[in-house]
């Protein structure tokens, strides 16, 4: 070996994460130029972006988009037709490091129209794009470069019209079966379009002309299948392409290892339509509706019951019974564990009204959960909701059930309409679910033990829950988990939070640990039938801390390990009664007087204390502060965000 390729084999590659391959992108049109910023790189690694507008626009449906490196700009191809490539000015313009840019062609950029978009990058052992020019042989390799065996191969014939012929191994490979993209045809067979199953290195096609016409020009998607590559160790998978049976009801839980983002689903021996879920326009918990668009057809996005999401996988209900489906699922991101508090939470302050009732953050911020309260409004809801439950939201000051709302608005990048929005000034925190960090988990209690899985990655430290669909039950806040015993209060109450047995307490059966949460039989967090959120914290490294500290009655500093002090701090006393208070930068963290608001109560904001105070390591607890927030030897915990 040279020694050139002893040094590059020496060198470890950087790890890839699933938010550096894939994203799913909203925008709105605004019939000019318009620059798509999603973090992915098609300028240097190349990929596909495809694109459906989700309304019925101004001139009737519209076909859904697709443009991919390897073809060039402004050539189109449509999922849901077969006709060959288009010729398309103003379409998708240029291919960027970090996105794409747009023209004003209707189809993806018209004023005031919305739209969905789906960016796949070319990597090993997730996405692929290849051209070639047919030769009207039969068992024709084509050279690939995922580095494992695709499991979905969708092929498209681009100089001339025909079908968008499609591989997937979830069904029986047996007389070159294909299914059809622009079709909601059954599974139909046909031996001169794949002629044996595809390896790591080449798919082989037949003879057919909509595979490998003489002359003709081709280009193929493929998504590998449960290939790893991906993550700190380059071990996990972030592509699935599977296949299941629904029961006689027409449901099934599907198992990928991991919370998906992403779903195509198919059946695929009955007719029925390619639909594409994601959980940016909307797959809440069941029973909520999911917002679904079609492959097959240039109809608008609508609204269906087809199941959720789950945090190892999802469940599906579907039209048919005992039926078996294919699918394409993409594992939710972010993988990595955030460094930069600025990429996971955001405060902002934003007065409303009926003309504009929209709070947009400061930064790119997917609001995966947030919190919203009226400032100066005496009465005002605290309204915590999260994309997992859709348009709902609770109110952390009450016992009361999940109740929906117009206002929420779940189908946006980086803004929403709260629910309590009035003429006014709000304050909202928008959180971003992150290995690390912080996550979100909705279930269905059981009434006995039950072991719920997570996604944070670590061992929660704070964990607040509540029931959702059973009035009159607290919201348990859990933490300080020993072997043996752990602290829990009320976030809706000012009772202290002791420290008790797992027995005792009556919720956990054992401390939670990186991976699961192990309930039993109550009725705030597993009562049998009910749906339940839980919101989990932990101590991210200069992004985040929970923690615990004890009182004074003097100046005192808390260290976080931050670098340019808290943006958002929560305190509560655990060994004797005391509110839940809130302070962020957005409405002030400075040496004067700081407005809090308080998430057991829904008076207006407090304006004229100065209880706490800006520290660049986290914040400090003034001398004026009184016994609820600093009384000497009381006993404390806290979160903060950098």
């Amino acid at each position: 070996m040279s020694a050139k390729a002893l040094l590059s084999a020496s060198v470890s590659a950087a790890p890839v994460y699933v938010e550096d391959v894939f994203s799913t992108y909203l925008y709105t049109g605004n019939s000019s130029t318009q620059t798509i910023t999603n973090g992915i790189d098609l300028a240097g690694e190349g990929g596909l972006v495809w694109t459906k507008m989700r309304i019925n626009g101004a001139f009737g449906n519209t076909a859904h988009c697709l443009f991919d490196t390897a073809r060039g700009v402004e050539k189109q191809l449509s999922t849901n037709i077969t006709g060959g490539q288009a010729s398309t000015s103003g379409a998708l313009e240029q291919f960027n490091p970090d996105g794409y840019q747009l023209g004003s062609t209707y189809d993806l950029n018209y004023t005031g129209t919305t739209y969905a978009s789906w960016t796949f990058r070319k990597a090993e052992k997730f996405f692929d794009v290849v051209t070639w020019t047919g030769d009207g042989t039969s068992g024709r390799a084509i050279p690939h470069n995922l580095g494992s065996a695709p499991g979905f191969i969708a092929v498209k014939i681009t100089s001339s019209a025909d079908n968008w012929e499609c591989y997937h191994r979830g069904v029986t490979f047996n007389s070159g079966n294909v299914l059809w993209l622009n079709s909601t045809n059954a599974l139909t067979t046909g031996a001169s379009r794949f002629t044996s199953a595809p390896d790591a290195t080449n798919f082989y096609v037949g003879s057919d002309s909509g595979v490998n016409g003489s002359g003709q020009t081709y280009v193929a998607y493929l998504f590998a299948h449960d290939a790893g590559g991906f993550g700190t160790a380059g071990t996990d998978s972030v592509v699935s392409c599977g296949s299941f049976t629904t029961d006689g009801s027409g449901k099934q839980t599907v198992d990928l290892g991991w919370e998906p983002q992403w779903i195509l689903v198919k059946s695929s021996n009955d007719t029925g339509d390619w639909q594409i879920i994601d959980n940016m326009r909307g797959w809440p918990m069941f029973p909520e509706d999911t917002t679904v668009l079609r492959a097959n057809l240039s109809s608008a996005e609508i609204t269906s019951t087809v199941g959720n999401p789950t945090a190892t996988g999802f469940i599906f209900y579907g039209p048919l019974n005992n039926a078996p489906y294919i699918y394409i699922a993409i594992r939710r991101g972010p993988m990595n564990t955030p460094t930069d508090a600025t990429e996971v939470f955001e405060p902002v302050s934003a007065t409303l009204s009926s003309g504009s009732p929209t709070i947009s953050t400061a930064s790119v911020v997917v609001n995966d959960a947030l919190f919203t309260a009226d400032r100066n409004m005496a009465g005002a809801y605290r309204t915590w909701q999260t994309r997992l439950t859709g348009g709902n939201w609770l109110n952390s000051a009450s016992t009361g059930v999940e109740t929906s709302s117009t206002y929420t608005v779940w189908d946006l990048m980086s803004r929403t309409k709260p629910y309590n929005y009035n003429d006014g000034t709000q304050i909202t925190y928008n959180f971003r679910r992150a290995p690390g960090f912080f996550d979100v988990v909705a279930y269905t209690g059981n009434g006995s033990t039950q072991t719920i899985a997570h996604n944070l990655g670590v061992v929660p430290e704070l964990i607040i829950a509540k029931n959702r669909t059973v009035a009159g039950n607290n919201w348990p806040v859990l933490f300080n988990f020993a072997s043996t015993t752990m602290n829990y209060g009320f976030l809706n109450l000012t009772d202290s939070g002791p420290n008790d047995t797992y027995a005792n307490v009556g919720v956990f059966s054992a401390a939670p640990t990186a991976t699961s949460m192990f309930l039993v039989n109550s009725g705030s967090m597993n009562a049998s039938g009910s749906g339940i959120i839980a919101y989990l914290f932990a101590t991210a490294p200069g992004v985040s801390k929970v923690g615990s500290y004890t009182g004074t009655g003097t100046t005192l500093s808390i260290d976080c390990g931050f670098t340019a002090g808290a943006r958002f701090v929560m305190i509560t006393r655990t060994d004797s009664t005391g509110d839940w208070y809130v302070w962020d930068t957005a409405r002030g963290i400075i040496s004067g007087d700081d407005p809090y608001l308080l998430l057991n109560s829904t008076a207006a904001e407090v304006t004229n204390t100065d209880y706490i105070d800006p520290l660049s390591s986290g914040f400090q607890i003034s001398s004026t502060a009184p016994a609820a927030i600093n009384a000497s030897g009381g006993s404390f915990i806290f979160l903060a965000i950098a």
